[in-house]
Parts: structure tokens; sequence; C-alpha cells
């Protein structure tokens, strides 16, 4: 298979409907749109700490079909009569920090600062500041079994050379899927467990029939915290993306920024960010707004496909009981149950999710240190914490909310 690897600098320079057309699965967060608004907003770029590099696989397949063949016919890449295809892709950032992964390597970077071996600067294949699990390794749907090894090890590769080429002392895949964290292994990375609480639709037919798993004790209690969420305010409602008025860009904005200062978080996201967002992406953006006298006072941001739902970005203007769970966790399942959509990923930890219809599930991560001593050392540690971690997982999962069958 005739492959050429290339690199691009900014996604604007990459075809959108190229790179779209690559299987994304249910995550929205490599697609064209998100990752543009990122760097319109400069919550990405050198500056920000997460310096991007595209690296792109092209070949040709038996025929582009459809509006990605119109659109190649118009593409800048075109030499001669032929277009080479899009066939695999990695979006890698070269970082100088570990903020904004929540795969948290803190303490490798300690230890290897007290050894007097560089840590920094590191390559990360992940979606910046999204702590939520997807494809890392872009193929083309039309790529048979061959192809798609072909592509990967390729993108693998390519990986390996830009952290060669850019001096960086470790890569890090975060929040992969686990067919790609087995790929990795095999091409010799480590990989590391960590876990979240996603909440997964059995079908069903509405709010009541989900509550009706539940346990007594637990579904009184969801439905209490509802009526007292509710009862002080006039209404919540999804308002898509494209009808975003400026007052309520504004109120998310604001929403974002409080709940960071209030818990001592950082602020990825720079002021123009969701401004971008809703000009590149409207048709994934749902916010969650819940009004008092006709203001919004709270919200939450949701991503949306039609496999995945991912609530993000939960804020608001007065503290009310019960009202987080509600906009952020409640209210998104209703609206699952009632479009169909089977996962519902509503961010990072959290074990108070569980009562509330979240299981625990395992997230995927892969490592590689390039110093011997080091990498040693991490894979040592990662084998000990995979026990802990699939232990502990274990044992919240037996507290689950849902009757015995």
């Amino acid at each position: 298979m005739d492959l050429t690897l290339t690199e691009r600098r900014s996604i604007e320079s990459v075809e959108r409907a190229s790179w779209n057309a690559l299987d994304h699965a249910p995550s929205p967060f490599l697609e064209w749109g998100f990752l543009r608004a990122l760097e319109v907003s400069e919550s990405v770029g050198a500056d920000a700490g997460w310096d991007p590099h595209y690296l792109l696989v092209q070949g040709e397949l038996p025929a582009a079909g459809g509006a990605l063949e119109a659109a190649q016919e118009n593409s800048p890449d075109r030499v001669g009569g032929r277009q080479p295809q899009l066939l695999g892709a990695v979006a890698a950032y070269v970082k100088d920090h570990s903020y904004g992964e929540y795969i948290f390597d803190f303490h490798w970077a300690r230890a290897s600062t007290n050894a007097r071996i560089p840590y920094y600067p590191k390559l990360v294949i992940a979606a910046p500041a999204t702590p939520a699990t997807g494809r890392r390794i872009l193929l083309h749907p039309a790529l048979d079994e061959a192809g798609r090894r072909a592509v990967t090890q390729r993108l693998i590769e390519g990986v390996r050379a830009l952290a060669d080429d850019r001096e960086c002392a470790s890569i890090h895949w975060l929040f992969m899927t686990q067919a790609e964290r087995e790929q990795l292994v095999e091409a010799g990375f480590a990989a590391r467990s960590s876990y979240q609480f996603h909440w997964h639709n059995r079908g069903y037919a509405d709010f009541d029939e989900f509550l009706g798993q539940l346990t007594s004790r637990k579904r009184k209690q969801i439905r209490k915290e509802r009526r007292r969420a509710q009862a002080p305010i006039d209404a919540t409602r999804f308002v898509p993306g494209a009808e975003l008025t400026a007052s309520q860009l504004a109120a998310l904005d604001r929403f974002y920024r409080r709940t960071t200062n209030l818990y001592g978080g950082r602020q990825y996201l720079r002021p123009n960010f969701f401004h971008a967002l809703l000009e590149l992406a409207p048709e994934r953006v749902q916010f969650l707004e819940a009004t008092c006298e006709r203001e919004p006072i709270a919200g939450a941001l949701f991503f949306e496909t039609e496999q995945g739902l991912y609530g993000r970005y939960w804020g608001c203007d007065r503290e009310l009981e019960f009202l987080h769970f509600e906009a952020a966790y409640y209210a998104g399942i209703e609206r699952c149950i009632a479009r169909g959509t089977p996962l519902f990923e509503a961010g990072a930890q959290g074990e108070h999710k569980l009562l509330r219809g979240f299981l625990p599930v395992i997230c995927h991560s892969a490592h590689w240190l390039r110093h011997p001593g080091l990498d040693h050392g991490v894979r040592e540690f990662l084998r000990e914490e995979t026990q802990a971690i699939t232990h502990h997982v274990r044992e919240l999962q037996s507290y689950g909310p849902y009757r015995e069958p």
C-alpha cells in the first residue's frame, strides 16, 4: 500500500470534509470544528503550551465517493489529475506542562526532575482539555483490515518520528479506545488504566422506566432531588447551538469561569472559545439553560452526536440545592432516553454520579518515556496501579444503584 505521511501545523490547512470523513466514532472532540475553535481562540497553540501537529496519511482508495469526492475536486492539495485520499490522521501536541490532560503524571515529572532527567517537552495525543474517550488514530471507514493496519502503523511511526524531531522526552496517548490501547501495547507503549462514570441507555421508554430499574431508596432520592431543584426555577431547556443568543453565550462563558474560579481550576478555554465553537460547529452544541424570572441563572454545555452525549462546563450565578444534578445529569439522561442516544459521559471524576445511574468504566491511556530507567520505573508503577484500579472499579460496581435482575 503506497502511503505518504505529512504534517500540518494548523487544522485550517486540512480539508474539513476529508478530516471529518474519518471515523470519529461517538466523540466530537477531534472533529475539525472543535479543533479549529481551540486554535482560533488560542486555547491551543505555542503560547498555551499545546503546540499542534497534525499527522496525515494519504493514499488511494478504489473510490472516494459522494460529498467527499466532490470536496476533494476543489482541494488546494490536488496535484495533477489525481488527488491523494486522506486515509488516517492523528492530532498530536507538543507540551511543556501536564495541565489539561486529566491523566495525571505530575509525580512522574517530579521524579524525573529529582533525578535530573528531562521530562519536558512531551508529546500528547489527545483532545485538548477534554477528558472524554474517543479514537485517537482516525481512520477512513472504507479501509479494509490490511489497510487499517498499514495506516495505523504509519501513524504510530510518525508519532515516534515527531517525538524524535522535537526532542520530546515522552509520548502519551490519552483517553483512547481499548482496541487502540492494545495496538499501542504491541508497538511498545505501556498501558495505563483510570476510570470515569458513564451512563448507558438500556432502551428505556422514559425517565420513569429508568428510575424503575433503580433500588427503591435511590429512586426516591432522585425524585426528591429533581423536585427540589425544579421548585425555585422557571424551567430548564436545551437550546441548540444555532439558536443561542449573545446573552446566553455570555452566560455560558460566565458560568464556566465562575466554576473554575470557585474550585481552583484552570481556565483552559480562552474567552473567545465559545463564540468560535458556535461559528464552526454549532450542530454539535446544546446549551442546557436554567432560568429564574426569565433570566439564565445556571447551565451546562453539552456536545451531541448520534452515538453519544457529553456534558461539560456546568456553572451558575446562584447556588440552588440539587440544581447541579438536575442540569448536569438528570436532564442529560432524559435527553438520551428521548433521542435513543446510547451513551452519556458527564465529565471526569465524581463518585457521586454512581448513586445517580452512572457506572464506573475503565479509561485507557498508553505511555512511553525516552529515558530507559524512568520508563522502567513507570512500567513497574503501572503494573501495581492497574491492579489497584481494577479492584477499586469492581468494588464501586458492587455499590451501583440498579436493582438485581
